[in-house]
């Protein structure tokens, strides 16, 4: 058992999200913004782990709004990678610039131990994906981001995913097109932004010949679709990207009114996660037990 990495090469991930991908059965992948909310998706028997640029930049306490780095974005997903044995895809947003940058994006995720990424093609600085008033780049743009990603990308099982925003800008048939360019760039997967509902859904699956992603955010524009819907019309992988963040911190907001108002955190305690359970997640057995057999020595003259 590993303690301070996943058990898995950084190579094997990779490998096992195209896998995935081409397997006929949908990939769930629900949103980590923790290296210990990754551990509890993998125990949760999902597939793989992703991690938002929205939530990401939430917990720095910032806006969706491009203000986050490359280097806080490759820590933060290596440290999630590493957490688990699953394969991880984050989100790139533009690529942090010019198709130079995005080579160089591809480069450092690569480094950090991520199994893929996703690009978009919003003008950079970006905005929340289900927010009105986004822009997108012409096509010739992504095209030339596109590839210069693929051509900076050392590991050719690395998925490099094309986000296209240009339904809510351009229409369901500008993105469509946009996203049968994308492909013929080298994009090994299309992630289709703020689709209406499942007819839109099924409409870009019969016309697009690449794996897709699905996107299920809450309070978003897509209608909220169950994992047999998305199976019934041949999605590949269906992403939950902000969901666990909005669950702890729902949590958090309810748990502090109640201390606020009572005094004491007694009448919430039922709703914690044990100490006992987090011991679990976290490995304190095995890292004592690590301790315990390494970390031992005899003082000189016998006294341990």
């Amino acid at each position: 058992m590993r303690l301070f990495s996943s058990g898995v090469t950084d190579a094997d991930k990779r490998k096992a999200l195209r896998a995935g991908l081409a397997s006929g059965d949908l990939q769930r992948w629900p949103g980590a913004f923790s290296p210990l909310v990754a551990k509890i998706v993998a125990d949760a028997g999902f597939e793989g782990v992703y991690v938002s640029g929205a939530a990401l930049s939430a917990d720095l306490g910032l806006p969706d709004i491009g203000l986050t780095t490359l280097t806080e974005v490759a820590a933060r997903g290596g440290a999630i990678a590493r957490a688990t044995d699953l394969p991880t895809l984050i989100d790139a947003d533009t690529g942090f610039g010019e198709p130079m940058s995005a080579a160089r994006t591809v480069a450092a995720l690569e480094d950090a131990g991520l199994a893929g990424c996703h690009l978009e093609d919003q003008v950079n600085p970006k905005r929340c994906g289900h927010l009105d008033g986004k822009e997108v780049v012409p096509t010739t743009e992504m095209v030339r981001r596109l590839g210069a990603a693929v051509s900076a990308r050392r590991d050719e099982n690395f998925v490099i995913c094309a986000r296209t925003d240009a339904r809510g800008v351009e229409g369901l048939d500008a993105a469509i097109a946009r996203a049968t360019e994308y492909a013929a760039a080298g994009a090994d997967l299309i992630f289709t932004e703020a689709l209406a509902d499942l007819d839109e859904f099924a409409r870009f699956r019969d016309a697009v010949d690449v794996p897709l992603l699905a996107n299920m955010t809450e309070f978003g524009k897509s209608e909220l679709l169950t994992a047999d819907q998305l199976r019934s019309i041949g999605y590949n992988a269906v992403i939950y990207p902000v969901t666990t963040l909005r669950l702890a911190m729902g949590a958090v907001e309810s748990g502090l009114a109640a201390i606020a108002a009572d005094g004491t955190q007694a009448g919430v305690v039922d709703r914690m996660q044990h100490r006992a359970r987090l011991y679990e997640f976290l490995q304190y057995a095995d890292y004592n037990a690590f301790d315990s057999e390494i970390f031992t020595y005899s003082r000189p003259g016998g006294t341990s």
